[in-house]
């Protein structure tokens, strides 16, 4: 007697309504034998995929425009721009955010660049955070796979991915070609990195440099170091741009900073927003709570006045955002209503779904 068709007559779809059910029990049996339980599983079968949790951004604006309130954790992030266009800053805002919410981070310093008198003036408890400065590229990522599966660190910065030199590089003559080094080494970092990230729920952070493309006639000529791989792998892109200066007289203090989120898996991407960065001071919430608050109506602007209810607030953008650091509990109470208005949750608040650590949001179908 001849055996029936294994494979042929499943593919054709030749199995009865009545056993798929059935043959669906089976095949999960096996692969729970095989891979253990929890290789797969029904998402409404109690032990679901979690929601992906965020750590606020220490912008306002920036945290409405991800749309999930700050940095995913359990998934890659890339920040990149040109030179002093404020990447550093604003990852050690989100050390700062971690640290504030009893999390740990860590912070590879691949450029050898870190200024800890700026970190503390942002907010970043440099006595808890752990400092890499490592020699290679592959130390580096070496590195930061342990961090990441220790399963106890909220927040991993490698700053920058252009500073990533691979060991042969390091150890060759000046002028030696080594092409598509950096490229292969990121490639197979991030696909032995991205579950072990997932499973830790680690954000984790890298910032990149630009670079030109030559012979570029059309299209954008810029391109991001490192290759393909971290485009790829990355759940969200930010690009961060200087746009002006803030002055005070003829001294500059500041810059007006742009943000554009070029790729978001887990909210509609192409959002921008712009913030200031106070020079020794870090992003200025005040300056964003007044923007967004004019925007919404919830502060309310006649002239050079700004007011809120029945109380005047200053005459002028820097006198009302001088109001609002003298009077912080006025700032939280309107950032309060902001983020209720765009129907996100205030950071570091409980909820029955979540342990007062961040934001939920499902995945959006993004790539």
């Amino acid at each position: 007697m001849a055996k029936p068709k294994k494979g042929k007559d499943l593919i054709e779809g030749n199995l009865p309504e009545n056993e798929k059910a059935r043959a669906v029990e089976v095949a999960v049996s096996q692969i729970e034998r095989q891979f253990g339980r929890g290789a797969i599983m029904k998402l409404g079968s109690g032990g679901v995929i979690p929601n992906v949790q965020a750590i606020s951004t220490g912008s306002l604006g920036l945290d409405v425009a991800i749309g999930i309130g700050g940095i995913p954790k359990g998934r890659v992030t890339e920040i990149f721009g040109p030179e002093s266009s404020g990447k550093t800053t604003l990852c050690l805002h989100v050390i700062a955010e971690a640290q504030r919410l009893g999390g740990f981070a860590a912070f590879v310093d691949a450029e050898h660049a870190l200024d800890i008198g700026y970190a503390k003036k942002l907010g970043v408890n440099t006595d808890e955070l752990l400092v890499s400065q490592p020699d290679t590229g592959e130390q580096a990522l070496d590195i930061t796979e342990i961090l990441v599966r220790s399963g106890a660190m909220d927040v991993v910065v490698i700053d920058s991915v252009a500073a990533l030199v691979p060991r042969a590089e390091i150890e060759g003559d000046m002028g030696d070609s080594h092409m598509g080094l950096q490229a292969r080494l990121m490639s197979q970092a991030l696909r032995k990195l991205t579950a072990a990230i997932a499973r830790s729920h680690t954000a984790v952070i890298f910032t990149n440099q630009i670079r030109q493309k030559i012979g570029i006639m059309f299209g954008n000529p810029e391109t991001t170091t490192g290759g393909n791989a971290l485009k790829f792998f990355a759940s969200l892109r930010l690009d961060i741009r200087r746009v002006a200066g803030i002055k005070e007289g003829e001294n500059v203090i500041g810059s007006r900073t742009r943000v554009k989120v070029v790729k978001n898996k887990l909210s509609p991407p192409f959002n921008q927003v712009e913030f200031d960065i106070m020079y020794n001071e870090g992003i200025s919430i005040a300056g964003e709570v007044i923007d967004m608050g004019v925007d919404l109506g919830i502060v309310d602007k006649s002239g050079a006045w700004y007011s809120y209810g029945d109380e005047r607030i200053g005459q002028g953008r820097e006198n009302a955002k001088q109001f609002m650091r003298d009077n912080p509990e006025t700032m939280e109470t309107i950032k309060s209503r902001i983020l209720e208005h765009k129907g996100i949750a205030m950071q570091g608040k409980s909820d029955d779904s979540n342990e007062n650590l961040l934001h939920e949001a499902g995945d959006y179908d993004g790539s």
